[in-house]
């Protein structure tokens, strides 16, 4: 069937004379079969890819930190902003729940050197057993012993320190598969916040204690000199310095001042080097001193922490870390 115009625009009809219905020139003649349907659009294919995007997105937020450190070996540093959350989320913001999953990456440290003995805490920062703790920890140490929250025991050696800061980095002898700790964010903490507190006070490895942010920024003084750094004997404090004045003892000729956080957890001699933790499980701290009212005339039975305790920044720590790589001695 055809149809045709005239260029004056009137109809042509090819069956004229022929009983037909009449067709209105306007519209096209309906098709002689039924347009088939159009396909409908498939929504199951992106709503999946949607659904497995969410499902990969899970577990990539739950597991990055994790995967990249076994990915590129045992010597990648585990870092997060303090929203990373360590702590399994049944024990979420509870002390038990951060000493649960911190304690097997701080260490007990046992520093020998001519002047005396030094006990005192170290964090495991790499599963191949590089570990931060204070200069004044190993400052002059002719061996050094590691115990890990399991009981093994293992021989170190000091890699870097940098007694400016008080920080030193160390490392185990054949150590593998260790838990390392997640290095925090300390530019993000505020006054108050809660924070927790594992070491070896006294050489009770493991030991754990909680309290708050106290102040941030304080400027603190500590030793550098090796024989400074051994542990107190009886009669002598833990030497610190605080507003111009010295506490638990003399700090010797040679200290160093830095930027500390300052904290009420409870903090006493073998604390040094151990972490400040936040309540997702995040190392916010290296715990360097304490203040006590105790003299050099004291008993060791009376120097204790009063709640006034000092860690380095991690932040510091961080960015201190590659030139302590780099077998910095300064």
């Amino acid at each position: 069937m055809t149809e045709s115009f005239h260029r004056s625009g009137e109809y042509e009809n090819p069956y004229e004379g022929q009983q037909q219905a009449p067709v209105n020139p306007e519209w096209p003649p309906p098709p002689a079969y039924a347009p088939a349907p159009a396909p409908k659009k498939r929504t199951r294919g992106p709503v999946a890819l949607l659904a497995a995007v969410a499902i990969v997105a899970a577990a990539i937020g739950g597991g990055t930190a994790y995967g990249i450190q076994e990915l590129r070996g045992n010597d990648t540093v585990t870092s997060s902003s303090t929203s990373t959350n360590v702590v399994p989320s049944a024990q979420k913001g509870t002390v038990a729940g951060v000493a649960k999953a911190v304690s097997p990456s701080i260490v007990e440290i046992s520093a020998a050197s001519n002047a005396g003995s030094a006990t005192g805490s170290g964090v495991i920062i790499t599963s191949g057993g590089e570990i931060v703790t204070n200069n004044h920890v190993v400052a002059g140490a002719s061996q050094i012993k590691v115990t890990t929250s399991d009981g093994k025991s293992y021989s170190a050696k000091v890699v870097g320190t940098d007694s400016k800061k008080d920080l030193a980095l160390i490392k185990l002898e054949n150590a593998s598969g260790l838990k390392a700790a997640t290095l925090g964010d300390s530019s993000g903490l505020q006054v108050g916040d809660q924070v927790v507190a594992i070491g070896s006070p006294e050489g009770l490895s493991g030991t754990v204690t909680s309290g708050i942010i106290s102040a941030l920024d304080r400027d603190v003084t500590v030793p550098t000199d090796e024989d400074q750094g051994q542990q107190p004997q009886p009669g002598d404090g833990w030497p610190f310095e605080f507003g111009g004045r010295q506490f638990n003892g003399d700090t010797g000729s040679d200290t160093t001042t830095y930027k500390a956080l300052q904290t009420d957890a409870s903090l006493n001699p073998g604390n040094s080097g151990g972490a400040l933790i936040d309540m997702n499980g995040n190392i916010i701290g290296i715990n360097s001193a304490m203040y006590s009212p105790a003299g050099t005339a004291s008993s060791s039975s009376d120097a204790g922490s009063v709640g006034l305790g000092f860690a380095i920044p991690i932040n510091t720590v961080k960015a201190d870390l590659a030139k302590l790589r780099a077998g910095a001695t300064d």
